[in-house]
């Protein structure tokens, strides 16, 4: 007897079974009334992934420096508003005990850091002109020691929830860059700085494996924020820059990239990864 697709009973049963998962969401984290932090999360990339969690049912505390407009969306988003430095404990330890009073922590998404741009050395040949160290140190203590620091203290709160099904507690997505692997001229500290998030992802989502908690990086390229400014020289900057990406020939949406950390988030098979969100590019030099 022979089966016009192939194996016999074969696509069939994948047939039934995507109609299964699709009913189900099996594998799905279920967000509702859970508790996420998002560090960075009054503006850009973060507000965008605060919004997406909130959309999903989740009480977002948005841990962050800005006071003005960390609460303006948290009152938008029903969530909660948390003065942090993630270069400070004390600090990550307040928003974790704010998030748990909203509901089980199970997210946290590490968007909060900096750049700096400066070349190595000067063109003078004095030691005076070179990079200066401390703008170096202050990158790393931000983009790198930060994160982890907020993925260890967020973690541990979230070692001690309830298991959901399948054991699953928690999960935890960094905000990196493409500078990480495309690094430019003068992004030493940055590129460094997300080097790091993203060498440490498989080693702590191995780590977490034993609490059931999930860790992922999304390296963005070109993002179309604010950053860059308005007007007619804005505009010329920006098209410029789009220029080296493959397609689409644009700028990426900060809800493009958070509707990649909500995948990372809700997406129970997700685990140890870091993705691209970036159009295909690959940044030249400079």
């Amino acid at each position: 007897m022979r089966f016009p697709h192939g194996i016999p009973g074969f696509s069939a049963g994948l047939g039934f079974c995507a109609v299964i998962l699709g009913r189900l969401g099996c594998g799905d984290m279920d967000l509702t009334d859970v508790s996420a932090i998002v560090t960075g999360g009054a503006s850009g990339i973060g507000a965008a992934a605060a919004e997406q969690l909130a959309e999903q049912g989740a009480k977002v505390v948005i841990a962050d420096l800005q006071e003005d407009k960390g609460n303006e969306l948290a009152g938008k988003i029903g969530g909660a508003f948390c003065k942090v430095d993630v270069t400070n404990t004390d600090d990550i330890v307040n928003a974790v005990e704010m998030a748990k009073s909203m509901g089980p922590l199970r997210v946290l998404v590490n968007s909060a850091g900096i750049g700096w741009a400066q070349r190595t050395i000067g063109k003078d040949g004095t030691l005076e002109s070179a990079a200066n160290l401390d703008a170096f140190k202050k990158v790393i203590a931000i983009n790198l020691i930060g994160s982890f620091d907020c993925i260890r203290v967020a973690a541990t709160a979230m070692s001690t929830t309830e298991p959901l099904e399948h054991g699953e507690r928690g999960a935890v997505v960094n905000i990196a860059s493409v500078a990480a692997f495309d690094g430019q001229i003068g992004q030493a500290s940055y590129s460094a700085s997300k080097g790091g998030v993203v060498g440490m992802t498989l080693p702590i989502a191995r780590d977490l494996s034993a609490v059931g908690v999930r860790v992922n990086t999304v390296a963005p390229g070109l993002i179309d924020t604010p950053i860059y400014g308005e007007g007619d020289a804005s505009d010329a900057f920006k098209d410029n820059l789009q220029k080296g990406v493959l397609f689409p020939k644009r700028l990426g949406h900060q809800h493009e990239l958070a509707s990649m950390v909500l995948e990372c988030v809700t997406n129970s098979y997700m685990n140890g990864e870091t993705i691209r969100v970036d159009g295909g590019i690959r940044m030249p030099p400079k």
